[in-house]
């Protein structure tokens, strides 16, 4: 059997007898015992920093007890923390090493404290700061800092504001960097920004942290002129500022500020990580102008990130170059990536689907299920659009049947749009509605715009009125809805239902939002055409380029497709209304600025008219030039008469 003395490793002392010699011990000085113990506390806290496990973290604290620490808040309070970050719940192991230690300092109730934070319930750390001020020990800095995330991730403002209080109280934390900077993100994560930026505004001391949390909650929250002020502001901007702003540009559809932001970050010569450039490439897609999409893949290239080898940066390169009317390109960035994923796939899908190559989507989706990479909700938006689009009625209610069975993706809203789009434009209404009906999920906007779409497409007024009363409780200050349905009473002819809708627009106070249309000329500058605006420089050029081509086009037999105009005007005023839409004046000026022989790229925020359809058809065969244009649907790809939506749209 094994001595207690063997187990411990204690050496045994020589018996004494009379002829016991005495050695006289080395005289050790108290220093240098000190300085002894200091070490072998560092050497503790070294191994518990190492340690990832709960096993491991038990063989050290045997260390420490067997070396007499454990009464050391410095080592005990590294102990309660690892036992924390390991999750080890705080209620057993740790709460009994904590009540063994007969002396406890601000640190190792703060090492409970945040345990309790970390793991909850947070009422208990709440109660255990109460004991410790009932004792008489101070709080430091990180007690409060533990505190207040807990009301971060619990949402409490409530109790945030109650430790703000204290914090106040207390004395001396209220111009604590580090503690303010934490009640700043309390705030910001709890809903209540502007007491953030009050905390922001009483702070003696900032530094980027201060002013970086608060520029990224104004930009979440959409307030991008706050946010902008604060970034003035900030006296160094480092890399986490320049993105917040360029992401929040792009991602509240401000390509053009998120652009010239970048731009200026480069002139500053701020490092730029894949995030930035994810966030400018989506302000390139949503312009759709090729010259910042080759200017911000030279950036992201010397940068390091090449869109073949990052799946991240070509995943957004394949979006980008989609959206600019380029699939080939897309396609040709795709096909060189070393790694895709589930967003690359999904990209080219849609890219694809966008510009009306239903075989080139489907086949690169049977391409996708047959690897390792599952397809996701936006895989399956990209396939049932490309189905709609193209009028694959029967495959786009195969894919949408199997999407949970085989696939495990549960069908969505945006599903069930892209299914009554498909529904509505082959011309079976009632089979889109009876849809929406049986919907286990609540129709949001989007699935009754793609219904009164529909109706629009195959003139129905009477199920354009059920999808319209849907939408104006769900969107009552979207003047499009309110817009199409007119369009359709007019096209019917129902002249007193028109006049009654717009009244509706006029009594609620509604503004329609401009056609416009965005071309880019020769010297990479985008110029912008609003329908019936002749202010551009080169106006009276632009009308008589397109009195030009009208002429042209009626010798071949083009005649205007007076409906698209929905006013109860004579023939001659539709004429003239037709021939001011905004592509229209952007398709003449880059007749004017683009070189011969180059295709001409237009990018318009509503959707492409009856007329202008036709118009860009015979002027693709006339100019001999392509035309692209990208509506709020779709792409157009007009080439030698024709359209690459072969007219279903």
């Amino acid at each position: 059997m094994v001595s207690v003395s063997k187990k411990l490793n204690i050496t045994k002392l020589p018996s004494l007898s009379p002829k016991t010699h005495f050695t006289t011990q080395p005289f050790i000085p108290f220093s240098q015992l000190q300085q002894q113990r200091k070490h072998l506390e560092t050497d503790l806290v070294s191994k518990l920093d190492n340690c990832r496990s709960f096993t491991r973290i038990k063989r050290v604290h045997a260390q420490i007890i067997l070396n007499g620490l454990d009464q050391c808040c410095y080592v005990v309070t590294k102990l309660l923390r690892m036992l924390s970050n390991v999750g080890v719940p705080v209620n057993s192991y740790a709460h009994n090493v904590f009540d063994r230690v007969s002396h406890r300092n601000s640190f190792i109730w703060t090492a409970l404290i945040r345990g309790y934070c970390v793991q909850g319930p947070v009422n208990e750390a709440v109660r255990l700061y109460s004991l410790m001020r009932m004792e008489g020990i101070g709080p430091v800095s990180f007690t409060f800092s533990a505190l207040l995330k807990a009301c971060s991730v619990c949402e409490d403002v409530g109790l945030g504001m109650q430790i703000h209080g204290q914090i106040v109280s207390v004395g001396g934390f209220g111009c604590d960097l580090f503690v303010a900077n934490t009640m700043i993100d309390m705030y910001v994560k709890c809903g209540f920004l502007e007491c953030g930026r009050r905390v922001f505004d009483e702070m003696v001391v900032r530094d980027v942290i201060s002013w970086t949390s608060l520029i990224v909650a104004y930009v979440k929250s959409g307030d991008l002129s706050s946010a902008a002020e604060l970034f003035d502001g900030l006296p160094v901007k480092d890399m986490v500022a320049w993105t917040a702003m360029v992401n929040g540009y792009a991602q509240n559809a401000r390509p053009r500020e998120a652009l010239n932001l970048f731009k200026r970050m480069q002139d500053g010569d701020v490092e730029t990580d894949e995030v930035t450039l994810v966030g400018v490439i989506s302000a390139c897609a949503q312009l759709g102008a090729a010259k910042y999409a080759s200017w911000v893949r030279k950036v992201a290239e010397e940068s390091g990130y090449r869109p073949t080898s990052n799946v991240v940066v070509g995943s957004a390169f394949v979006d980008m170059y989609a959206k600019c009317g380029n699939v080939e390109e897309a396609y040709r960035i795709f096909e060189r990536m070393s790694v895709r994923n589930v967003y690359s796939y999904s990209s080219m899908i849609v890219g694809f689907a966008m510009h009306g190559h239903a075989s080139e989507a489907i086949n690169l989706f049977e391409e996708m299920v047959k690897t390792e990479i599952k397809p996701n909700r936006v895989t399956f938006v990209g396939v049932l659009t490309a189905c709609s689009h193209a009028g694959l009625a029967e495959q786009g209610e195969r894919y949408f049947a199997t999407m949970q069975s085989c696939y495990g993706v549960v069908p969505d809203a945006d599903h069930y749009a892209c299914m009554v789009d498909l529904r509505g434009r082959s011309g079976r209404l009632e089979g889109a509605l009876q849809l929406i009906k049986s919907m286990p999920v609540k129709p949001h906007g989007g699935v009754w715009g793609a219904l009164l779409g529909a109706c629009r497409i195959h003139a129905d007024p009477d199920i354009a009125e059920i999808a319209a009363k849907s939408l104006f409780e769900l969107e009552p200050d979207s003047i499009g809805n309110y817009i199409l349905l007119s369009n359709i009473y007019a096209s019917a002819g129902r002249w007193e239902d028109v006049a009654r809708v717009r009244k509706t627009v006029r009594m609620k106070g509604l503004k329609k939002n401009p056609a416009c249309s965005f071309v880019e000329g020769k010297d990479g500058v985008i110029h912008e055409f609003l329908a019936g605006d002749l202010t551009h420089p080169r106006s009276s050029q632009i009308k008589q380029e397109l009195e030009n081509l009208l002429e042209k086009l009626k010798f071949l037999g083009y005649q205007p497709v007076l409906s698209s105009v929905p006013y109860d005007v004579d023939d001659k005023e539709k004429m003239r209304i037709l021939m001011a839409h905004s592509e229209k004046l952007a398709f003449s000026y880059g007749l004017l600025t683009v070189a011969s022989g180059s295709s001409i790229t237009i990018v318009k925020n509503l959707r492409i008219c009856e007329d202008c359809h036709l118009f860009m058809c015979g002027a693709s065969w006339v100019t001999g030039r392509k035309i692209i244009i990208r509506d709020n649907m779709r792409f157009h790809h007009f080439h030698d008469g024709a359209c690459s939506c072969n007219n279903f749209w």
